[in-house]
């Protein structure tokens, strides 16, 4: 695995509440396949992590505000969950936007757990197939996507996840996945 994924820029898009392990065993998995990573939120510092939602963890520095960057600038994206961490995502224009941006322009996008909240509010799920947390499945319907309860599901530029127990296939999956698109870049 590594060296796969050698000279893509990968943006993991957070904000505070985000689920510590979903950040950074991902950020780990694709660091180790060689891509360039930049925690990317809504304004500049540190972000909250915690632990099953509750629970403050670690902080993490961020690299870059989401109004100040675009979808050009990377060439996947990663969006961890924790409950507070999309909602506040769903709530800042720029975030929805640079998430449209992303599904739109093609570009691969892993999401577990909460993280699809922030695809519903972007209007991405509509006729795409795709898990995550149990308490988004109707969100998902409701915005037109179909739910299913797998530990990944891949559909187009799209990898989801249900869990933190999913976490090692999910990371192999979004690996793998964006690995598909280093020719594209």
């Amino acid at each position: 695995m590594a060296g796969t994924l050698t000279g893509l820029r990968v943006a993991i898009l957070a904000a505070r509440g985000v689920e510590q392990v979903e950040l950074v065993q991902p950020r780990q998995a694709v660091t180790d396949a060689g891509a360039t990573v930049e925690l990317v939120s809504v304004e500049p510092g540190t972000v909250q992590a915690t632990n099953h939602d509750l629970e403050p963890a670690d902080e993490f520095d961020v690299d870059r505000v989401v109004s100040e960057v675009s979808v050009d600038d990377y060439d996947a994206l990663i969006l961890p969950g924790g409950t507070v961490n999309p909602d506040t995502l769903r709530s800042n224009s720029a975030a929805v936007a640079f998430v449209r941006d992303f599904v739109e322009a093609g570009k691969p996008v892993g999401v577990i757990c909460h993280g699809p909240w922030t695809l519903v509010e972007a209007d991405v799920v509509r006729g795409r197939t795709l898990t995550s947390y149990p308490s988004l499945r109707t969100d998902i319907r409701n915005a037109g996507g179909t739910v299913l309860d797998e530990e990944v599901v891949t559909d187009g530029n799209l990898v989801s996840s249900r869990n933190p127990n999913d976490l090692p296939a999910f990371c192999r999956a979004i690996v793998a996945h964006f690995a598909t698109t280093k020719e594209h870049v």
